[in-house]
């Protein structure tokens, strides 16, 4: 095994790591910048205010978005061990 392949399958886990929780990240971010401006104009600082919608928003983008991320996680693990042999040898 090279310095260039172990270089490639690092950026290429990267990359699936990135594309996995990137929406989930993005929507977590949104709703607790919608909520910090809610809170901000309202005076509200309630802690479980900030928490709930974030936990709920990550739950349910995992819940729609989980088979998808489910594919690309076994597309990536399908292509690693296809090439293994050449990993290895």
């Amino acid at each position: 095994m090279t310095e260039l392949t172990i270089i490639q399958l690092a950026r290429e886990a990267l990359a699936t790591v990135l594309l996995v929780a990137g929406p989930i990240l993005a929507l977590s971010l949104i709703v607790g910048l919608i909520v910090s401006i809610f809170q901000a104009t309202t005076q509200i600082q309630e802690q479980t205010l900030a928490f709930v919608p974030k936990i709920l928003t990550v739950l349910g983008a995992t819940v729609v978005l989980g088979p998808w991320m489910l594919r690309v996680m076994i597309d990536f693990a399908t292509r690693l061990l296809a090439n293994m042999n050449q990993f290895i040898g």
